[in-house]
């Protein structure tokens, strides 16, 4: 089976990072999907991982285990980087919706990604401003 082309914002990854966090719809989506990701998205990922460690001693799971995860999974991912495109973007996706900057930044490489048509191409998140956001802009999104 071919993996389908899914923007995944960084709310979707972290949980596969801590993997006692992920659920059997984040594993299905993995399998499933090459997942194509804002370029600041591995930073994203990272902070949350380690502010997991920090905030939460004793938690299941290892923060080497966690970085492992995302080394493993950076791999495989796509990256839409930086351009004017994606800050005009950002700063319409700001002036139209109550996003936070990173929120529009990822957004907008998601527009840019999908050459700004995003009818029925899917965007998996788990934050929910960020998610109806793009519900907004016509994609199809998976909440996870």
């Amino acid at each position: 089976m071919s993996q389908e082309p899914a923007f995944w914002d960084s709310s979707a990854l972290v949980p596969l990072c801590l993997a006692p966090q992920a659920t059997a719809a984040h594993y299905r989506h993995a399998r499933r999907t090459l997942p194509v990701v804002w370029w600041s998205t591995p930073v994203e990922v990272r902070s949350a991982i380690v502010r997991h460690f920090r905030t939460q001693p004793g938690r299941e799971g290892s923060l080497a285990g966690a970085l492992a995860r995302l080394a493993a999974g950076r791999r495989s991912w796509r990256e839409v980087l930086p351009s004017e495109r994606v800050r005009e973007l950002a700063m319409g996706c700001l002036d139209a919706g109550d996003l936070r900057a990173a929120d529009a930044l990822q957004l907008a490489a998601a527009l840019v990604w999908c050459g700004e048509q995003p009818q029925r191409r899917p965007f998996l998140c788990a934050d929910a401003r960020l998610a109806a956001a793009g519900e907004r802009a016509g994609f199809a999104v998976v909440r996870l």
